[in-house]
């Protein structure tokens, strides 16, 4: 029997979060092995596409599979994007998107949802985000109320699995952090997005200000270190050099009582941060996120058992337990104006750290650790039963079998006729 034709459209060769997990996906589908995947690359923004290495066997069996068009209506059509982008292009048509890191969906998001027979996301915090938006639908000739739109279409939970033959302790790497004298330092890994100080998504600034304000009183050999692998819309020399500043800007405040910052710049593979997490010169993980729809990078430090220092919200709460994380209290507020775009809309709320607090627990965790570190040791455990790539195919695998059905189609058979003999 034939397998049914699955088109995989997505950014698969981008290095960015959809990228990583675009490949993850993949990956997936290949170990499936239920369905002729047909592929489609897509850009994703400005970002660079150089993460298909045509060396290994992956690279090369997604540059056999890839096609520019199709001579017939694939059975299967999944896409991987935000759901503004969503089209309904196969018999069964699938969206997954990381949906929104605030508490409201834009418009675009739940009527390109509703073009799809099945929506994907990698949290219920992103999924809870979609069913429960709703926008009244007005005639515009009476100004009557005439419907709601929703997401009409089922919501399914597909976490981001972490490829734990990658990240793990027993993988030893270039350790890019030599340079680094602080014998103590929390780690930051993410992008430094738009927004005034205390207003960007990841809140980086702000993060860098309580660090220096927490440990500005210590003496200097008894600082820890604050390393920041981090960038904004791109990788190169004038992004780095702008970033130096903002962080010089930030700091100038404290002088020279100030602690060290580190900044790690550039595109790193998953085998250098799986070194730079298991780096002994880290010791815990920091980020006080607005909102994540999953967070990929503390799934991915959660492999290495130290502490997670986090805000108390969003998707990445799916994988990291309270009682092994380090959660930071605050409160919902509106997504500020030098944050909006088309997909962050001002009626919307994202989460803000309570600052002061969030620096008696940096300060506790620096002084002890032992007993951190300990509470931590959960988050590896969690990690390696639940939410790994192995698990998240499986999955893959139970959904894909509860919503598609399509029978395969007979191979065509070559009538051969016997051959005429004279006698």
């Amino acid at each position: 029997m034939n397998k049914p034709i699955l088109v995989f459209q997505a950014p698969i060769a981008t290095r960015s979060g959809y990228g990583d997990h675009s490949r993850d996906i993949l990956k997936s589908l290949f170990e499936l092995d239920k369905y002729d995947v047909k592929i489609v690359p897509t850009r994703w923004g400005n970002t660079p596409q150089d993460q298909i290495d045509p060396q290994t066997e992956f690279g090369q069996k997604i540059l056999q599979n890839i096609v520019t068009e199709m001579k017939q209506k694939p059975d299967i059509f999944i896409q991987v994007s935000v759901a503004n982008e969503f089209k309904n292009v196969g018999n069964y048509n699938i969206g997954i998107t990381a949906g929104v890191e605030t508490t409201l969906a834009p418009q675009e998001f739940i009527q390109g949802s509703n073009l799809m027979d099945l929506i994907i996301t990698p949290s219920e915090f992103t999924k809870n985000v979609l069913i429960r938006t709703s926008y009244t639908q007005m005639d515009k000739n009476t100004n009557q109320k005439v419907g709601e739109l929703r997401v009409q279409k089922p919501v399914e939970v597909l976490f981001e699995g972490v490829n734990t033959k990658v990240f793990n302790s027993s993988i030893e790497g270039d350790d890019i952090l030599k340079s680094v004298d602080t014998d103590f330092n929390f780690l930051y890994v993410g992008h430094w997005l738009a927004g005034d100080l205390g207003h960007d998504r990841k809140d980086v600034g702000m993060m860098i200000k309580t660090f220096c304000t927490v440990f500005k009183s210590l003496p200097k050999k008894q600082q820890p270190g604050l390393i920041l692998k981090t960038s904004s819309a791109g990788f190169s020399v004038i992004d780095r050099e702008n970033l130096t500043q903002t962080i010089k800007d930030i700091t100038k405040e404290f002088g020279d009582k100030c602690p060290p910052i580190h900044l790690v710049f550039g595109d790193l593979s998953e085998l250098e941060l799986n070194s730079l997490y298991h780096s002994k010169k880290v010791n815990a993980m920091v980020m006080f996120t607005k909102g994540e729809g999953y967070g990929r990078p503390l799934a991915e430090f959660a492999t290495t058992g130290k502490p997670i220092i986090v805000s108390n919200w969003s998707g990445h709460k799916d994988f990291l337990p309270e009682e092994n994380t380090v959660y930071l209290e605050g409160e919902l507020k509106e997504v500020h104006q030098s944050a909006q775009n088309k997909f962050l809309l001002k009626e919307s709320k994202w989460f803000y750290v309570d600052y002061s607090k969030a620096a008696s627990k940096i300060f506790d965790v620096y002084k002890n650790y032992k007993k951190y570190l300990k509470q931590s040791e959960g988050l590896k455990t969690n990690i390696n039963k639940n939410f790994t790539l192995n698990k998240m195919t499986s999955k893959l695998g139970e959904i894909l079998n509860k919503y598609v059905k399509i029978q395969p189609q007979p191979k065509h058979v070559e009538l051969k006729l016997p051959t005429i003999k004279k006698l």
